[in-house]
C-alpha cells in the first residue's frame, strides 16, 4: 500500500467501485464504520463525542459514524454546517438514517466533548475556508479537544498537505483505500496525527486503471537496490566514485560523501583534490583514495579513467564558474553526476543553462537542493517554483531539467524526469545537523556507481539515510550515519529475503 492517491485519482476508484456494482451507499457505510471504530479507541466507555458534518459526502461519513457510536452507548451530539435540505445524494440517504436531532455546527461546544469527529470537510476541498466554515474549525482548534478527522482534518488540501484558509490538529485520521500526498507532506503529515487507511471494499486492481505516479518511499519502490554482490566480481564491477573536494577549509565535506558513496556500496572511490587540500585529505583517508585535480583540467583529466563511472560535485566544492565548469566536463563525459550544494548555488538563477548542460550528457544526474537552493536554482522558472505542491515542484523541475530530483526536508521528495515520484516518511528530525546532506549526496553517488537508475538511487539513499538516523538516535552527527549503514542494510536484507 506504498500508492498515493490524488483526489482525482481517489475520486475515480470511488467512482470504478460503484460502476463496479458497489452502490456509492455501501461505501458511505463502510466509511463510517471505520470511523466510529477509530473513535471507539480513542474514547473512554460512555464518553462524549461530537460529531460535526458537512455538505457533503465527508459529512454523510460523519452520520453514519455517529449513528453508530450512539449505538454503541457513546453520548453523541452533531451540529451540521449549512442547512439539512442542502444534503444531496449519499450524503442526504446517510443523513436520514440518523435519528439524534442535531444543532448548527457554528453553535456547537467541542470544549464540551471528549473527542471531536471532524467530518466537515474532505481532501478535495476546492477553495480556502472562509465565514462560519472557518469560524467552526478555528473552535475545534481551539477547544484543545481531541480530534479525530475523516479523511483530512477540514482545510487540508489532499493534494499539497497545504492548509486552505484553517485547519486543526488531527490525533488521528482514517481515510480510506489509501493515502494521499497530502497525508504525507508538510504540514498535512503533521495536523493529520496518526493516520489509519481503512478498507472500504475498493478493490485493489483497480489502481491498474488508475496507473499512479506518486507513491510512499519504501524499499518496495526499488527492490533490487542496493544491488546484492556478484560472488564471481571485482571492485571494478561495483563501480569506481569520484567524488570533488574543496580546499583546504571545507574539505571535510566531500570527505564525508566519499566515504558515504563507499559504505553504500562502490567498488572504489576517489576524491579529487585540488593541491592547497592534497596533504589534509590524504592524511585523513585510508579506503577512499586521493588524486591532485587543479581546476577543471585537472578535473577533467580524472574523467579519462572510464572505470570512473560516478561523480560527486558539491559539498564545499566552491561556488562559480570553476565549478560549473567541472559539472559540465563530467556530463558531458557521460558519467553518472549528483550535483548538490555549491554545485547548485553555482548555477544561482540560471537552471535554464544546468537543463542545458544536463541535455548534453548521456548518464543520469541527481540533484539534492533543499528548498533554498531549489528557490535560488529556479528563480526564473515561475512555471516551477509556484506550484502550490511540492511533489508537483520537484515533478516540474526534473521534466525541466531532464534529471532526477531530490528535494529535500522533512517530507523528502524524489520525483524523475518521467513523472514518477515518492515521498518519504521515514525522516526525522535528527537529520537537521551539519554535514548530513554531504552523506546523501554519497549515498546518492555510491548507488549510481553500481548502476542503479537514477530515481531509485535517489529514492533508496533518501531513505536510507533516514534509518541510519534512527538507527542511531539522539546526539547524531554526520559521521554516524555511514557507520550505522551497515546494520541497515543487513536489516533490509534479512526482511527483503524473508517467504
Amino acid at each position: 500500500m506504498i500508492e498515493l492517491l490524488s483526489t482525482a485519482e481517489m475520486a475515480r476508484a470511488d467512482r470504478i467501485t460503484i460502476e463496479s456494482g458497489t452502490p456509492g451507499r455501501v461505501l458511505m457505510e463502510r466509511a463510517g464504520r471505520a470511523v466510529a471504530d477509530c473513535a471507539m479507541r480513542l474514547l473512554a466507555p460512555g464518553g462524549r463525542v461530537l460529531v460535526l458534518c458537512g455538505p457533503g459526502n465527508n459529512g454523510g461519513d460523519g452520520f453514519v459514524a455517529a449513528r453508530m457510536l450512539a449505538g454503541r452507548g457513546f453520548e453523541v451530539r452533531l451540529g451540521l454546517l449549512g442547512a439539512p435540505d442542502r444534503l444531496s445524494g449519499d450524503a442526504a440517504w446517510a443523513a436520514s438514517t440518523w435519528d439524534g436531532g442535531s444543532g448548527a455546527a457554528e453553535l456547537c461546544s467541542p470544549e464540551s466533548a471528549d473527542l471531536v469527529v471532524d467530518a466537515l470537510f474532505g481532501a478535495g476541498l476546492s477553495r480556502d475556508l472562509d465565514g462560519a466554515a472557518a469560524a467552526v474549525v478555528a473552535r475545534i482548534a481551539a477547544s484543545g479537544t481531541p480530534v479525530l478527522a475523516v479523511d483530512v482534518p477540514s482545510g487540508l488540501d489532499g493534494n499539497s498537505g497545504r492548509v486552505r484558509g484553517a485547519a486543526a490538529n488531527a490525533v488521528a485520521t482514517v481515510t480510506f483505500f489509501r493515502p494521499k500526498p497530502g497525508h504525507r507532506l508538510e504540514p498535512g503529515r503533521s495536523l493529520c496525527g496518526a493516520l489509519h487507511v481503512a478498507d472500504i471494499g475498493i478493490a485493489a486492481d483497480v489502481l491498474a486503471a488508475i496507473a499512479p505516479r506518486t507513491w510512499e518511499n519504501a524499499p518496495e519502490l526499488w527492490p533490487a537496490v542496493p544491488p546484492a554482490p556478484d560472488p564471481t566480481g571485482h571492485k571494478y564491477g561495483r563501480g569506481h566514485a569520484l567524488v570533488l573536494s574543496g580546499g583546504i577549509e571545507g574539505c571535510g565535506a566531500a570527505r564525508l560523501a566519499a566515504r558515504a558513496a563507499l559504505r553504500v556500496g562502490a567498488g572504489l572511490v576517489t576524491l579529487a583534490v585540488p593541491s592547497d587540500a592534497l596533504v589534509a585529505q590524504a592524511a585523513a583517508s585510508t579506503s577512499v583514495m586521493v588524486r591532485r585535480a587543479d581546476g577543471a583540467d585537472g578535473f577533467a583529466a580524472l574523467l579519462e579513467d572510464e572505470r570512473r563511472n560516478a561523480v560527486v560535485i558539491g559539498p564545499a566544492a566552491g561556488i562559480g564558474g570553476e565549478t560549473r565548469a567541472k559539472v559540465a566536463a563530467a556530463v558531458a563525459a557521460g558519467r553518472a553526476t549528483v550535483l548538490d550544494a555549491d554545485a547548485l548555488t553555482s548555477f544561482d538563477g540560471d537552471g535554464a543553462v544546468l537543463a542545458a548542460v544536463v541535455a548534453r550528457g548521456s548518464g543520469p544526474v541527481v540533484i539534492t537542493p533543499h528548498d533554498g537552493e531549489f528557490s535560488l536554482l529556479f528563480r526564473n522558472q515561475r512555471e516551477i517554483v509556484e506550484h502550490e505542491s511540492k511533489v508537483e515542484k520537484a515533478r516540474a523541475a526534473a521534466a525541466f531539467l531532464g534529471a532526477t530530483v531530490l528535494l529535500k526536508g522533512p517530507d523528502t521528495v524524489i520525483a524523475a524526469p518521467d513523472g514518477r515520484a515518492a515521498i518519504n516518511v521515514n525522516g526525522t528530525p535528527l537529520l537537521a545537523t551539519a554535514g548530513s546532506g554531504d552523506v546523501l549526496a554519497g549515498f546518492v553517488g555510491g548507488l549510481l556507481a553500481q548502476g542503479v537508475p537514477g530515481f531509485e538511487a535517489a529514492a533508496a539513499a533518501a531513505w536510507l539515510h533516514a534509518e541510519c538516523a534512527r538507527a542511531f538516535g539522539a546526539g547524531l552527527i554526520a559521521e554516524d550515519l555511514t557507520e550505522m549503514l551497515p546494520g541497515v542494510l543487513a536489516r533490509l536484507q534479512a526482511t527483503s529475503n524473508q517467504p
